[in-house]
């Protein structure tokens, strides 16, 4: 692994590309890291810890499929003969459940005891749901990460949890406590953990060195405020070392304090115009576009997956519901015939195009209501892809959000084949797609 404390020193000086070549979702590297005695720390997808407690190792999260077979090599390099005693993750999302099985495999081979696997009371039904909709979160994701693959698949096996608690639950593990703590806020069965031997805390996902994911606009319903409340509570606990889901770890206290509370008053800041409109009774577009995003200056800040404006959006899900205050969209005409009503009055398709090739440079998301309203009219017209493509091309190469970046480029590639959403078309497999 590269030298992960100086890159984690050199993360929290500014001094490194978060959006592209380290950016914490994104970025894995080779390897495995002991940052502390006795805490090793390995970067796939998300961060994966195994701590040495004195008495069997602890870990807290397990990674993506891919980290399956390099952290057991990786951890039994570091402690060869030591059990994995218990595991826990802080959620259900497939980058943090998936590399217990060949703990599980060698603690029978060896007569040990296996594993214990610890989650939130809600995770299971969460692992239900991903199998219910398996096709769904297949093709969201080939979304959100711009994966232009017809044989990616998402899983539809999981490691469900051995043991599961409600609002907290303590383990001691040789000279260890863990404290697991649940709260609300990328997920509704998040567990955070405290270990205060060590003076650390372990969020999952409600850190991830990035403008947190509170704003998904594919995914279940995120908790804007609850994930600022436990930010607070974990900061109140004066943590020395906070190791995040996803990122670098933050050493000293004042650091994590800072991170944690700064991120909390961002998250907050946010809620309380959103729920301010609200109760004006404002719709969602005058709410969108009045609500003033505060300073993402902070590295642990900046919008590299997330942007700011998602989050807007899923406060007003949570309390509004899914109508956004327009009444054109109670009961709205099919997307394709209204289309065609306004290319009509444009006086045809033609002038819509170029139309929305004119606006690109100053006014993108312009550019793109009018190209949809263009392919909605004439989904078959090879010149409106060609022009579809090109802008939603534009509009990415001007995300700093991967996660906007990545759903516009799975636009340009869809026009590229003549489609409006490659995600929808896959039929490779009717069962799954």
């Amino acid at each position: 692994m590269k030298d992960y404390l100086e890159l984690a020193e050199r993360a929290w000086q500014g001094q490194l590309d978060l959006a592209f070549e380290h950016h914490p979702v994104h970025a894995a590297y080779d390897g495995a890291t002991e940052i502390e005695d006795g805490l090793l720390v390995l970067k796939g997808i998300a961060c994966i810890y195994v701590i040495d407690t004195g008495d069997g190792l602890v870990m807290l999260d397990a990674g993506s499929k891919l980290d399956i077979e390099r952290t057991f090599t990786e951890v039994r390099a570091w402690r060869p003969d030591t059990p994995l005693q218990l595991v826990v993750f802080s959620h259900h999302h497939v980058d943090h459940v998936f590399a217990t099985a060949p703990f599980t495999r060698e603690a029978a081979e060896r007569g040990w005891k296996p594993p214990e696997v610890v989650a939130h009371e809600l995770t299971s039904a969460h692992f239900d749901r991903y199998k219910h909709t398996n096709g769904w979160n297949t093709a969201i994701n080939r979304r959100q990460f711009a994966i232009h693959a017809p044989n990616f698949f998402w899983p539809d096996e999981y490691r469900y949890p051995d043991t599961t608690y409600g609002r907290q639950m303590t383990r001691k593990v040789g000279e260890l406590t863990f404290e697991l703590n649940y709260a609300r806020g990328e997920t509704d069965d998040h567990t955070w953990t405290w270990i205060p031997e060590r003076k650390a805390v372990m969020p999952g996902d409600l850190f991830i060195w990035a403008l947190p994911n509170a704003g998904n606009p594919q995914k279940v319903q995120r908790y804007v405020s609850d994930w600022a409340s436990a930010l607070r509570d974990m900061a109140a606990r004066k943590p020395e070392l906070l190791l995040p889901g996803h990122g670098f770890p933050i050493f000293g206290a004042e650091r994590v304090h800072e991170a944690l509370t700064e991120t909390a008053a961002v998250l907050d800041a946010i809620e309380d115009q959103v729920v301010a409109g609200m109760n004006r009774g404002l719709s969602l577009d005058e709410i969108y576009h009045s609500v003033e995003i505060p300073p993402l200056t902070r590295p642990y800040l900046q919008p590299i997956y997330d942007d700011a404006h998602f989050l807007i959006r899923m406060i007003w899900r949570r309390y509004g519901g899914w109508w956004d205050g327009e009444y054109d969209n109670l009961l709205p005409a099919p997307k394709a015939q209204l289309a065609q009503a306004w290319i009509d009055l444009a006086g045809g398709v033609d002038a819509v195009v170029r139309r929305a090739e004119e606006e690109l440079a100053d006014n993108p998301a312009v550019a793109a209501h009018l190209i949809e309203a263009a392919y909605h009219a004439h989904p078959e017209d090879p010149g409106v892809h060609t022009t579809r493509a090109k802008i939603y091309r534009e509009r990415a190469a001007r995300q700093t959000a991967s996660m906007a970046r990545n759903i516009f480029n799975h636009a340009a590639l869809s026009s590229d084949a003549g489609l409006r959403d490659l995600a929808s078309a896959d039929k490779t497999d009717p069962t799954r797609a």
